[in-house]
């Protein structure tokens, strides 16, 4: 089938070295006119090679070149900036929206807590090479954190905060890891086209007392992350 050997093509241009992590690819127009092809074939293989995170669409600028994904091992605590730093990539993160709210439904039950509880919620976006590639957002128990909003959460991690300002650290994390796909805001923030393929990481974490202390749910660009971990087993 014709989109095969121009997924292929493309593949063995990125493999060779021909296209390069984040470059841009030509317009859709005239990738159809070089491989003498329709543009609902070329988007056929440009959808294959997004599935298997080869390239990646931003809404209204074109295809790119997906770089290497960053690892991800759910047995490591570190936050989102020292695990890109571990690994030599360049992060930043961008505050959206920290604000005390009446706990939703699913919040609440995340949370353990009674419908209509105080909690904070805290909404940021998360860069590699100034490329959006997650949206999280963290359910956290106000009770527990007295004045967290008065703390500066685009530049520090929650994760420092809690220690730093309120002794606390993550002793148990319970992970639940999904497929999913990016919609409306969280879609607009990515700089992504809605029903592009996302990774959904959700987290419940505990400290050190065994106490339940914030949710937060993760919405990766599918191709930015690899889950990367090695279990000990014990004899």
């Amino acid at each position: 089938m014709q989109y095969l050997k121009i997924k292929d093509a493309i593949v063995e241009q990125i493999e060779d070295g021909m296209l390069t992590a984040r470059q841009k690819l030509p317009a859709e127009r005239k990738l159809a006119e070089a491989f003498d092809t329709t543009r609902v074939t070329l988007r056929e293989a440009l959808s294959m090679l997004e599935a298997e995170g080869r390239v990646y669409r931003e809404d209204r600028r074109g295809w790119f070149v997906s770089p290497e994904p960053m690892s991800y091992d759910p047995t490591q605590t570190l936050n989102f900036t020292n695990m890109a730093l571990a690994q030599q990539r360049q992060p930043r993160t961008e505050l959206l929206a920290a604000k005390q709210v009446l706990a939703s439904k699913h919040a609440a039950k995340k949370l353990e807590l009674p419908p209509f509880s105080d909690i904070y919620r805290v909404d940021r976006v998360r860069y590699l090479e100034e490329r959006p590639v997650l949206y999280v957002t963290n359910f956290i128990r106000a009770e527990l954190f007295p004045d967290l909003l008065k703390r500066d959460c685009s530049r520090n991690s929650l994760t420092d905060i809690y220690r730093e300002h309120y002794g606390v650290e993550y002793q148990r994390i319970r992970y639940r890891i999904t497929t999913s796909s990016l919609q409306g805001e969280i879609a607009q923030a990515l700089r992504a086209t809605a029903g592009t393929p996302a990774m959904v990481v959700e987290r419940i974490n505990y400290s050190q007392t065994g106490e339940l202390i914030d949710c937060d749910i993760e919405y990766w660009r599918h191709d930015a992350i690899t889950i990367d971990s090695i279990a000990e087993l014990s004899a």
